[in-house]
């Protein structure tokens, strides 16, 4: 009889391709390789923002989400190259025809990650790392290509394992050190955690997963609203979400709080560009195109509001998609209001039905 060593366990693969815009435009522009560049509207575009900065830039502190202009203040000779998402989804098309040699149980997260559950897979290799390797073999042999990946028994640590040896990584955290991995990782590096609570729970001495564990599940949502149950099972490595191939959408959207709120409408448009960048990239990933764009205003009192646009056609250009947002602003009374979040959603697919909502919050837990 199998004792309770024996317990089975699932095996969760996230694989997170290595600056993917910027990776594909160095390898088919061979001048680029081994340069700092950004993908993205240049500083002279309308709201521009970094989609995706090389490891070459990053080293400057450039990122993604960060308006152009700073970029090349902080990186003078950075070169911004106009995204091609064509081609990217392309290229995740080719990465997911690799994952599903393995198994049919994948679930995207955008164009260049995913999550692979291989606890029972097609070639019957058995290990979850061998899987892992092999994968990121064939990505570097068909794609001239770099991934990470992070392979645990559940999502949220194969999340955060995938992160820890970029570029090119391979983690494995296995069982027994989930306890004391999650107690020595700091808040800040929780996957979903953004500056925001980051900085709520340092003010009350939480600067670790220990931190987080020595209080009761009460306490966590007290502090935290209905995050804190979340983070009383996580920071104990329970995290029992399944792996959800072929998610349908009826929504997509993104939405950022602020740790000051903001005032002024340069503030607003350049976050809201961010946030924009943010939803397209998941219609992109998706190819789902709404005709509806909503935009959500939460104000410095915690009152919020919703204003929308639908049109005959599905939006399908990002120009197009940030401009009817920022006019959905211009039709705000902020009546000397600062915003404390601002968000923005598609919706209106095509047979999309009555299937549920597939929103991506910058900050999960703001």
């Amino acid at each position: 009889m199998d004792g309770p060593e024996e317990k089975q366990y699932r095996k969760i693969i996230h694989v997170d391709m290595d600056s993917f815009y910027a990776s594909v435009e160095q390898r088919d522009n061979p001048e680029l390789s081994g340069k700092a560049i950004a993908v993205g509207a240049g500083p002279e575009g309308r709201g521009g923002v970094v989609a995706t900065a090389s490891y070459e830039a990053r080293k400057f502190g450039v990122h993604s989400a960060m308006p152009s202009k700073k970029a090349q203040q902080l990186c003078p000779h950075i070169i911004f190259v106009y995204p091609r998402f064509e081609v990217y989804k392309k290229v995740s098309r080719h990465l997911r025809e690799i994952f599903s040699r393995y198994t049919d149980l994948i679930q995207p997260l955008s164009l260049d990650e995913a999550y692979l559950d291989v606890t029972q897979d097609k070639l019957n290799i058995g290990s979850a790392i061998d899987i892992a390797k092999e994968i990121k073999q064939a990505i570097r042999d068909e794609l001239q290509l770099t991934a990470s990946a992070g392979v645990s028994i559940n999502k949220f640590i194969a999340k955060i394992a995938s992160d820890m040896n970029k570029p090119d990584g391979l983690t494995f955290i296995g069982p027994s050190k989930i306890q004391r991995f999650m107690e020595q990782l700091p808040v800040e590096k929780f996957h979903g955690v953004g500056k925001v609570t980051a900085q709520k729970m340092k003010s009350r001495g939480l600067h670790t997963g220990a931190d987080l564990k020595a209080l009761t599940e009460p306490e966590l949502v007290n502090l935290f609203g209905k995050s804190g149950r979340f983070f009383y099972k996580i920071v104990r490595g329970i995290d029992n979400r399944v792996v959800e191939p072929n998610q349908q959408s009826k929504s997509i959207g993104a939405e950022d709080t602020f740790s000051q709120d903001l005032t002024l409408l340069e503030e607003m448009h350049l976050e809201l560009d961010k946030i924009t960048l943010v939803v397209f990239n998941r219609m992109t990933q998706y190819h789902l195109y709404g005709r509806t764009v909503t935009l959500k205003v939460k104000f410095q009192d915690f009152k919020q509001i919703t204003r929308s646009k639908s049109f005959p056609e599905p939006i399908t250009e990002l120009d197009d998609l940030r401009n009817i947002a920022r006019g959905l602003l211009a039709d705000v009374d902020f009546s000397g209001r600062g915003a404390r979040l601002l968000g923005v959603s598609s919706s209106g697919f095509k047979g999309s039905g009555n299937n549920r909502d597939l929103a991506y919050q910058p900050r999960l837990f703001p």
